[in-house]
């Protein structure tokens, strides 16, 4: 007795409503570029610059009294947030102090450093300091132009990729897909002022390869189909594909959800903006190669007197169920 997640046979319309799905997208799309641009991201000291230091006490930590201690010192923007996580014992109490850039300085100082740390030990004698990092501005705006970079560089191969593979057609849907994943992604970030660091840059090109995955799979059917129903619509040919392939899509979105929620709730601190990322990337890039790629392949319309052979399609495990 095999478990199903998608019956054998199903007749979903996914176009039924397509200017509500397409308006959603666009709503997502528009509020994501809005978040961006008014409440910005919360940049880690990788893109920002800085020093970051990670303490560890017996007591609680007192954000307020960490501030006052520091504040004489004349530093700047200082962050200090609490870390919560639930591998930590009942009395282990981490908190992330962040330091501003000072000038055109590369790091803060080695006696800024030991001053913070003097401030933090006159209101928690106990305190540990386990870890130190520092990140010059120079390097933090060139890590900025290469994580850019990387994201564009991405999309465009993806571009090539599709269209050589494909038409051009599937190619500026693949595309499209691609940036609304990506987009939306950093909207939410903006929104939750997430810390946006390095490991945000390498989630957002793992949802790249993941979201581009999905939407070969059903191209890869539809380029079946329309060789197959040779005077079928476009829109029935499209539903059929996404049918046939919607228990392979499930199946793998399912369980990649499993091991990402395992690594939200039991995964530490350090990864856990990663792992959010990841996670929202997979729902929004499933998503999106139904609802955005497959519903711009139908506006633009394809050819249908290919003589290509569909021997190499790639969709021989596509209606494998679990």
């Amino acid at each position: 007795m095999r478990l199903k997640l998608v019956a054998d046979e199903t007749n979903w319309d996914f176009f039924g409503r397509l200017p509500i799905t397409l308006g959603f997208s666009g709503l997502m799309f528009v509020g994501a570029i809005l978040a961006f641009l008014f409440m910005g991201l919360n940049f880690g000291i990788d893109f920002r610059g800085g020093t970051t230091i990670r303490t560890e006490a017996r007591v609680a930590v007192d954000v307020g009294a960490y501030r006052d201690a520091i504040a004489p010192l004349g530093l700047g923007d200082v962050s200090i947030s609490e870390v919560f996580d639930p591998g930590f014992d009942e009395d282990q109490h981490v908190a992330m102090v962040r330091i501003q850039a000072q000038g055109d300085e590369e790091s803060v100082r080695p006696e800024t450093i030991q001053a913070v740390q003097a401030a933090l030990r006159s209101v928690a004698p106990q305190i540990r300091f386990i870890s130190v990092e520092s990140v010059g501005p120079k390097v933090s705006g060139e890590l900025i132009m290469t994580a850019i970079y990387s994201v564009l560089a991405a999309i465009a191969a993806v571009l090539v990729y599709i269209w050589l593979r494909f038409e051009w057609q599937f190619a500026l849907g693949a595309v499209a897909a691609l940036v609304h994943d990506v987009i939306i992604t950093i909207g939410l970030f903006a929104v939750l002022q997430i810390q946006f660091d390095l490991a945000i840059i390498a989630a957002l090109l793992t949802i790249v390869g993941y979201s581009l995955n999905d939407t070969v799979v059903v191209f890869d059917r539809v380029r079946e189909n329309l060789r197959r129903y040779k005077v079928m619509d476009l829109k029935e040919v499209l539903n059929v594909s996404i049918n046939e392939t919607m228990s392979r899509t499930l199946m793998t979105s399912g369980t990649t959800l499993l091991a990402l929620i395992a690594l939200i709730v039991l995964g530490g601190d350090v990864i856990r903006g990663f792992v959010f990322a990841m996670t929202f990337g997979v729902v929004i890039g499933t998503y999106s190669s139904v609802f955005v790629a497959s519903a711009i392949l139908l506006k633009l319309g394809v050819k249908r007197d290919w003589s290509k052979p569909d021997g190499e399609a790639g969709t021989q495990f596509a209606d494998v169920d679990a």
